[in-house]
């Protein structure tokens, strides 16, 4: 009770409990070679003391750092957040991660990388260094780079691989990409549309070709032509924009576009709007991401929610539990699902 806010030390428990530094570092750790009876002895003076373990005091066994590093495209985050555009993809890793690392008595941390970068590994390589950590999650497009992933392996730094499905080292995870566009455009035609255009993504990002995939493999079920029908940005407003004018100017008879990014599908419904159509009267719009900002547009986009949350949660949790043994549960596809809102209706009559 006289302790006010001065903080227990591992020397403070390991006197109560009349054992070695060492023993309460491997009771903390649960690490092997201790006998019940003293496990349980040491946890007696832990809860007595109201003992928080320190990421120092945990790192004492020199197996663990009790650290997940997120790493995260660096160019795209932070003109993200400077244009405060309302995406929350950062949000819902930290969501996903945080949660599940504190459940494991982890701790969750985010780092910015360049992929494009030369000094990438240079700079990759410090970070591991000063962090140490005992797993690491990557975000497209880092899960592709074969410079991140190629020093991760070669350090023996176990890693989840967002957005990958290749047969390579560490955990390969998708978010149900291909299936969403799938359904969306399945979804699509449901409601009468035969003339569905696509906003593609860049090139960089495999989900891009993903998200076609899905797109081609609905139209093709129903018969449906997709000539012309594709136009590409790089996830930003000003490229849905160029790419929607091309779309619409080549194709006047499109009466459905799916965007692969919100910021893409809100600049398609900017141009819509600009050529005197109405939405969903004239033409139906489903975007990706289900960032917050789709909920406020006039009217509200229908949207892919991406499951991030979910995934980067479930990311650690492999990590955590693997413990640096391969996977060999192949790829980890987390389902993503459709939300319906205004932007989605009946195709035109005339058409």
């Amino acid at each position: 009770m006289g302790r006010g806010h001065k903080s227990v030390t591992i020397r403070e428990v390991a006197e109560d409990a009349g054992v070695s530094l060492q023993t309460v570092s491997r009771v903390i750790n649960d690490g092997p070679n201790v006998r019940p009876q003293m496990r349980d002895k040491v946890q007696a003076s832990i809860d007595r003391l109201g003992y928080v373990p320190s990421l120092a005091a945990q790192r004492m066994s020199g197996s663990r750092s009790y650290i997940i590093l997120a790493i995260n495209d660096r160019e795209r985050t932070l003109a993200d957040w400077r244009e405060r555009q309302g995406t929350d993809w950062v949000d819902q890793m930290l969501l996903g991660g945080i949660l599940t690392c504190s459940k494991h008595g982890y701790r969750m941390m985010v780092e910015l990388v360049d992929t494009h970068a030369d000094h990438v590994e240079r700079e990759l390589a410090a970070t591991i260094a000063a962090l140490q950590p005992d797993g690491v999650i990557l975000t497209p497009p880092h899960s592709e780079n074969p410079l991140i992933t190629t020093l991760l392996e070669k350090r023996s730094v176990p890693f989840a691989r967002i957005g990958s499905n290749r047969e390579e080292p560490g955990i390969p995870m998708t978010m149900g990409d291909e299936g969403a566009a799938y359904t969306s455009t399945r979804r699509l035609i449901e409601l009468g549309h035969k003339r569905i255009g696509i906003i593609a993504g860049p090139r960089e990002y495999s989900l891009s070709g993903w998200r076609v995939a899905g797109w081609e493999r609905a139209m093709g079920e129903h018969g449906l032509d997709i000539h012309g029908l594709n136009e590409r940005g790089d996830f930003s407003y000003e490229s849905g924009t160029q790419a929607a004018r091309a779309l619409l100017d080549r194709n006047p008879d499109i009466t459905a576009i799916i965007g692969s990014s919100d910021q893409m599908t809100l600049a398609a419904l900017a141009v819509v709007r600009d050529r005197g159509m109405h939405v969903p009267r004239d033409m139906s719009l489903i975007s990706f991401d289900n960032t917050p900002i789709v909920r406020f547009s006039q009217p509200p986009l229908t949207a892919v929610d991406q499951p991030i949350a979910e995934t980067v949660s479930l990311a650690v949790e492999k990590l955590i539990t693997l413990k640096g043994q391969p996977h060999k549960g192949g790829v980890i596809d987390v389902k993503a699902s459709l939300v319906e809102r205004a932007s989605t209706g009946p195709a035109p009559r005339s058409v």
